[in-house]
């Protein structure tokens, strides 16, 4: 069963997401909060998978709450869900760990489906904003925040794990990637668990904006 905190200033969000996820058989929403300070005073009690996110809560928001959760528990997987589309806002959440950045106008049946892809360790991000985001690594790895990665950590990736990073830092989905590179989601999310150990890097985040600050995206790999 995957446990949900729905985290919104709006009691009609946070009533609706709940009925419409209390339908789905694997899910349980387990707490909702009003905001940032809500959610971290709840998550010792109910231990949610999964934060459904608002950005702009009172007292604190979306973004330093985001930062806050991955801190302390970082096995919480968080998706920003907002009516606002705003570079300022999908770099903060990417930043600070969310593994989800999607639009308040998605379906109902995207959203159960968008909690169970980041529960099974894949990130989510609404067709709208991929481009966005894509343009965000790049202007994340021109800024200063930077990953860092020695050498010796990288001498035992093979060729198609390079591929894979290479793909993941053009910010493709395990099944685009399955697609391209011709192996199964399985696969894929193996050889990215093993790439991101081999590294040290904490998620998908952190190893798509390596990609781009090291040129592995525009590396021609044979």
């Amino acid at each position: 069963m995957i446990k949900i905190m729905i985290a919104d200033d709006q009691e009609l969000i946070r009533e609706s997401l709940k009925i419409v996820l209390g339908v789905e058989q694997d899910m349980e929403v387990v707490a909702t909060a009003v905001n940032g300070n809500d959610v971290l005073k709840q998550i010792p009690k109910t231990r949610p998978d999964v934060i459904l996110m608002d950005i702009r809560m009172p007292e604190m928001d979306g973004v330093e709450c985001t930062r806050k959760v991955k801190e302390k528990y970082p096995n919480i997987s968080i998706i920003v869900l907002t009516t606002f589309d705003d570079d300022e806002y999908i770099y903060g959440a990417l930043k600070y760990g969310a593994s989800g950045y999607l639009l308040k106008g998605i379906s109902m049946k995207e959203l159960a489906g968008s909690i169970r892809t980041v529960v099974g360790g894949q990130a989510m991000i609404n067709p709208e904003i991929t481009s966005k985001v894509v343009r965000l690594f790049n202007q994340m790895a021109q800024s200063n925040y930077a990953i860092q990665v020695s050498n010796d950590q990288t001498e035992d990736l093979t060729n198609t794990e390079w591929k894979v990073i290479q793909k993941i830092g053009c910010g493709l989905s395990n099944k685009e990637i399955a697609s391209v590179l011709m192996l199964s989601e399985g696969t894929v999310r193996n050889y990215l668990s093993t790439i991101l150990s081999k590294l040290d890097l904490r998620d998908r985040t952190q190893l798509a904006i390596w990609a781009v600050q090291t040129g592995v995206v525009n590396r021609i790999l044979p």
